[in-house]
């Protein structure tokens, strides 16, 4: 009997050893960026500063000045211009500023660069918003006056493009929300953004900044069109509901709403996104520096970091997993291409209805409209910096209700031009 005892002892130590290392042995490790968090001096911007206490971390984010193409199809670092590969987007954006100078945006380290570059209109300093470091001290020092202030009336005050203070408290190190639009985005959807779960925030700190938005007439104010959700019909329906306008197209007179680069919206409804994975996940994976490990802080297509950024979670070889992410880019693209051709046939057809007094203006009217709902389904999708893949499925659903919509304003333009007078 006393054997039993024993034996029976033996086995349950044995199962709640088994039970600890299936608990805790297996699961991933949450590397701690330095043994000790050090803070940051008061007031310190410059990410050097930051780098003589985490000299790891601003190695890593030194390298971001680097442009190369990588192993990247369609992103890339370096810049070039999207009017000169495809040059129905000056038709499609005939009348905007992305239709005079629409060039691919370096890396986050080249954000005041680029900006500075550009020959596109700054309608305030609203456009500085994203840009750097700076700028959530200007909007608590000068509230709403910020919004409305040129364009150029800030630009000495900015001397650090996107670095360590847009997302990180100085004193603990913690990830921190920095653009009040963002917080005002969530709050619009019922969300409280002090309830954002850890790996939330991994992807919070990321979407501040990536994602569509407009500037609020006359107070220039930067607004994400999130009440009704984060989805494409959602967001129109807002713009549509507020009847905002980024410009007037000249030849179809179609008031029309421009989308800007909306990868938070996109992922968020994504499969990995479902699974809890973060922006962080796979654009800042884990790196051995030394005995220490750390999140990557160069920010770039996981493609170039397959082994750490898909393999963690994906175990074919990282061949494959290329493979996989460009064959999905390349059905996103031919999808988008088409939607273009359909959109630009509804431009034709409704400028040759406009120009004709004959046409009907209600039908004409309903044209106008199917055509601007076409554009920012394509537009989603198109000014989306993952050419689809932050959500395949979600990117060709879109596109497809885009080259739908491009034949009824085709369609609802003809008719307008044969009704019966």
């Amino acid at each position: 009997m006393k054997k039993n005892y024993w034996l029976f002892g033996g086995l349950a130590v044995l199962v709640l050893g088994l039970g600890l290392i299936i608990g805790y042995g297996f699961k991933p490790s949450v590397p701690a960026t330095n043994a000790v968090v050090k803070s940051i001096p008061d007031g310190s911007l410059d990410p050097a500063v930051w780098g003589k206490y985490y000299p790891d971390q601003y190695a890593s984010y030194l390298t971001n000045a680097e442009m190369t193409q990588g192993n990247s199809k369609y992103g890339g670092s370096q810049k070039f211009d999207r009017l000169e590969r495809d040059p129905m987007l000056k038709i499609l954006f005939g009348g905007y500023g992305f239709g005079i100078d629409y060039t691919k945006p370096r890396g986050h380290v080249f954000a005041i660069a680029d900006i500075l570059e550009t020959e596109r209109k700054k309608p305030s300093a609203s456009c500085w918003t994203c840009k750097g470091p700076e700028v959530p001290g200007l909007i608590a020092q000068m509230g709403d006056s910020y919004y409305t202030a040129s364009f150029d009336s800030l630009k000495d005050k900015m001397h650090y493009s996107v670095s360590c203070a847009d997302c990180h408290d100085p004193k603990t190190m913690a990830l921190t929300i920095t653009r009040p639009a963002f917080l005002e985005g969530l709050k619009a959807q019922g969300k409280d953004p002090k309830n954002l779960s850890r790996q939330e925030m991994r992807s919070a700190v990321c979407g501040q900044c990536h994602v569509s938005y407009y500037f609020e007439p006359k107070t220039n104010k930067v607004i994400f069109p999130w009440e009704n959700g984060m989805k494409v019909e959602q967001m129109l329906k807002y713009e549509n509901d507020k009847k905002f306008t980024d410009w007037i197209m000249p030849n179809t007179k179609t008031p029309m709403a421009k989308v800007r680069h909306p990868e938070y919206e996109m992922f968020s409804s994504s499969v990995h996104a479902a699974n809890g994975v973060a922006c962080a996940d796979c654009h800042m994976p884990y790196v051995k520096e030394g005995q220490s490990k750390m999140s990557s802080h160069h920010w770039e297509s996981p493609l170039n970091t397959i082994s750490q950024s898909c393999q963690t979670c994906h175990k074919q070889s990282e061949e494959f997993l290329k493979d996989q992410v460009i064959d999905r880019q390349d059905k996103v693209f031919n999808t988008q291409m088409l939607a273009e051709k359909s959109i630009v046939a509804a431009i034709e057809v409704l400028t040759k209805a406009t120009n004709d007094p004959k046409s009907d203006q209600k039908l004409l009217e309903e044209a106008r409209q199917l055509h601007r709902d076409a554009n920012y389904r394509w537009d989603f999708v198109a000014s989306e910096n993952s050419t689809g893949f932050h959500n395949p499925t979600e990117a060709l659903r879109v596109l497809g209700e885009a080259i739908d919509l491009g034949h009824q304003a085709q369609q609802k333009a003809t008719q307008a031009m044969n009704a019966v007078q």
